[in-house]
Order: structure tokens, then sequence, then C-alpha cells
């Protein structure tokens, strides 16, 4: 009698299991499986004991600490530093996670910026955060000094999808060239200051940022419908003029993301015919139905066979 409760026990379990699934279908609430992606991923202590990286090269004005952090630029006028993945990010879905540290001795005047790519071309150096003019992919920049005035504050953190011959609006801070963006108050916290950047092919692209405490993610912006070309390097550059900062990266997580993106972020899918997404909720709905009314005269079927059985013993 008791293995036959047992038994039943699991089935409603069982049961249980299948409504939250159908519950997390029908809000279209997915859990992300991912894969660690170690070719696009650096901790500390950064290099080998040839002082090198087996996945990265890095470059310029960089120095690492191999306790503490790669820093691409130290607080001092005319630097720049870069950090370049050796080979291209070619996931379909990817997330990249950084944490990095903009920082100077100068509370007012300091600059210019960071740079997180995705770009065709590596290693290279130029006037655009310390990577070259008229590049081809995606840069979103960490621009802590504002060349003119303008409508929002600084630092600024800013998306522009580059074709390969458009330049870089640089004495506009990229106004002609912003695709999106958001005011972040990214330097000198006391809290990690992490970048994630999650990336769903021809789908959408999706910038939060950490800095007012831990585990506190601020949407900074999202691009809809973007396409980011097959060969694209991770890269990581700073570039410091008259004014000064140390731009350090402490460590970059990257994963290959196994899943279809939320269905909120795909306008297609917010203008099917209502009839169909009606039907789907009547189906659940049903199924709910069906399944709790099974499980309940499961249990009275039991407590019945064990109520007549006690009473035969008696």
């Amino acid at each position: 009698m008791k293995a036959l409760f047992k038994c039943f026990a699991l089935l409603g379990l069982a049961i249980c299991f299948v409504l939250a699934r159908a519950d997390i279908d029908t809000e279209g609430n997915q859990s992300e499986s991912v894969i660690p992606l170690r070719t696009h991923s650096i901790y500390m202590p950064y290099i080998d004991m040839e002082l090198q990286n087996r996945w990265f090269d890095f470059g310029g004005d960089t120095v690492i600490n191999t306790a503490k952090h790669i820093r691409l630029t130290h607080d001092r006028p005319a630097q720049s530093g870069w950090l370049w993945s050796r080979l291209p990010l070619t996931a379909t879905n990817w997330q990249v996670e950084v944490e990095f540290k903009i920082s100077g001795k100068n509370p007012t005047l300091h600059g210019d910026g960071m740079a997180i790519w995705l770009a065709s071309e590596r290693s290279k150096v130029g006037p655009v955060f310390g990577f070259i003019d008229k590049f081809e992919g995606l840069g979103i920049f960490f621009d802590t000094y504002p060349n003119v005035r303008q409508s929002h504050t600084f630092p600024y953190v800013m998306a522009m999808i580059g074709d390969g011959n458009t330049e870089y609006d640089l004495n506009n801070d990229g106004r002609r060239n912003e695709v999106a963006g958001c005011e972040a108050e990214i330097r000198d916290q006391p809290v990690a200051t992490k970048a994630r950047i999650t990336y769903y092919k021809n789908n959408y692209l999706e910038v939060k940022l950490q800095y007012k405490a831990w585990d506190q993610w601020e949407p900074c912006f999202t691009i809809p419908n973007i396409t980011i070309p097959t060969v694209s390097y991770l890269g990581f550059t700073a570039l410091t003029g008259e004014v000064s900062d140390a731009h350090d990266i402490i460590g970059v997580t990257t994963n290959n993301i196994v899943s279809i993106p939320p269905r909120s972020f795909k306008p297609s899918l917010r203008h099917q015919d209502s009839s169909s997404s009606s039907s789907w909720f009547g189906f659940f709905f049903l199924l709910k139905f069906i399944a709790t009314s099974a499980f309940l005269g499961v249990l009275v079927l039991v407590y019945r066979m064990y109520k007549n059985q006690s009473n035969k013993r008696f």
C-alpha cells in the first residue's frame, strides 16, 4: 500500500512539474542554456610563463598586473592601449560580461575613454578610443570627456555600427554615429563596474551596466534588428589625450547562448493573430484543469483504499 502511495505521489510531482513548465512557456520566459567560451574569456593572472596569453594579444601602452588587472592606459596623457582576441567570435548568440575600472587623480578633468569592439579587423591603433577609424563592426564607447557641449551628461555609453566607410564624428563625440546610448556614472565607483552585452543574431543587442550596487544591472540600451559581421574579433581599447585616466580590464567572461531570445524582443511575434495566442492559452488552461482534476482524483482514490485497508485490519 505504501509503495502504491509513493507511486501516486511521484505522479503528482511530475504533473506539477509539467504545469510549471506550461506556465513558463505561456509567458515566454525561457531559461537560457549557456556554453562558456574560453577562447574569448580572460582572467587573472592573464598571462603564462612566457608572458603571453593563448587566446588574447595585447599591445600599445598596455601593462599587465597579474594579480590585479590589464591596464590599457595609465593616468597619463597621450597613451593608447589594446587587448584583442586572437580568434573571431563566431557564435550565433552570445553574451560578453566585462569587469572594468576607469579611475584617475583628477575628479573634474579626465578622459578620453575606452571601447569594446566586435570588429572585422584587430590589433590596430587609431583615433577612435585607440582603434582605427572607418571600422567595420560594432563599437561600444565609454566616453568620459565631452569635446563639445552636449544635451546629455558624461560619462556617456554609446554604440556605433561601422560599415567600413563611415568616419567616427570625433569632434562632436560621435553624435552623427550614435545608434543608441545612455548616461552612466561608471567612473571611480566603489563597486565593481561591469558591462553585460547580450546578442541574438538578426534580432537584438542589449547592454546592461553594473555601477550603482553589486548585482544591480541597469538597462543602458537595446538595438533591434542588428547584424554584426560573422567574422568579428572581440577587442578592448582605451585612449588618453591632454587629459587622462587609468583604464583597466579586470576580467572578461564570454558565453555562447543556446536558446531563442525572449518573445518580447521579437517584433514579428507582437503582431501575431490574437486567435492563435488565445487558442494556445485555452489549450494550456484545459491541460492544467485536466491534470489538476486527475491529481485530486488520485488522492481521493488512495485515501479510500487506505481507509478500507485499515477497516479490514480492525
